[in-house]
């Protein structure tokens, strides 16, 4: 399938690791111009250097989601967009109710404040072409809560409603706005929160991961290339009409319909 993105150019949020990583490469191999960013330089470096060596198109801006001065920055010199990625880290666990209102605070203007002032930016070059994607990486708990993921939980499902209202604020503009939740897709985070889970159930990490691929009919946890590739088909030409909808990569674990 010719997914029509050569030429198209993209922004990836969160791009020097994980998912955005993923994202970025699959963007890439489909023909797209593509722009990562993130805060650590290093990490961004090496996500442009491997797009590069596999023939794509990348270069690397740093941005601090936190930081709305940051984000015009970035914004103001990289000139119409025509896929926007939205991708962050995720928060601290941890039970809700000890989340002091400062974290609060920091996470939900990373997680949801730097996707509206990213669109805000962004948005108006879309329009006026007729033509643009926005995806928002969220999460499986917007689906089916995650235990001691309270933060995530909470803010994810706020992009969700926020995603829902813009993209019928501007389908009639050639505007698609999805969401793209992830199962246990395999990267640092997941790593880091097994790891967690091993330290407060007394647990060997190995045994933590037998028993979360226990859940999960496939058996095994995903690849970012594969979470990658749904990514850019909901970028794609072919997903024209496709939109205000949570779409989710998870190898049958949500139990939900």
């Amino acid at each position: 399938m010719n997914f029509g993105l050569k030429g198209h150019r993209a922004l990836v949020l969160g791009g020097g690791s994980g998912l955005g990583r993923g994202i970025a490469g699959a963007l890439a191999g489909e023909g797209a111009d593509v722009i990562v960013s993130g805060r650590t330089q290093s990490k961004l470096d090496e996500a442009v250097s491997g797009i590069v060596t596999a023939g794509g198109s990348a270069r690397a801006l740093s941005c601090d989601l936190a930081d709305a001065a940051s984000i015009d920055e970035m914004c103001s010199g990289i000139g119409d967009i025509d896929i926007l990625i939205n991708n962050c880290g995720g928060p601290p666990p941890g039970p809700i109710v000890d989340v002091a209102d400062d974290v609060w605070l920091k996470q939900f203007e990373i997680m949801f404040l730097g996707n509206c002032r990213l669109v805000r930016h962004l948005l108006p070059g879309m329009r006026a072409q007729g033509w643009g994607r926005v995806v928002n990486v969220v999460s499986s708990g917007v689906l089916q809560p995650i235990p001691n993921l309270g933060i995530s939980n909470a803010l994810r499902l706020a992009v969700v409603g926020w995603s829902k209202t813009l993209a019928a604020e501007v389908a009639a503009d050639g505007v698609t706005v999805n969401c793209l939740a992830p199962g246990r897709i395999h990267t640092d985070r997941v790593d880091q929160l097994d790891a967690g889970a091993a330290r407060r159930t007394d647990r060997d990490i190995e045994e933590v991961r037998t028993a979360s691929r226990a859940g999960i009919p496939l058996g095994r946890y995903g690849r970012a290339e594969e979470f990658a590739a749904y990514a850019a088909f909901l970028c794609s030409e072919p997903a024209s009409y496709v939109t205000g909808t949570v779409h989710r990569a998870d190898g049958g674990m949500i139990r939900g319909i």
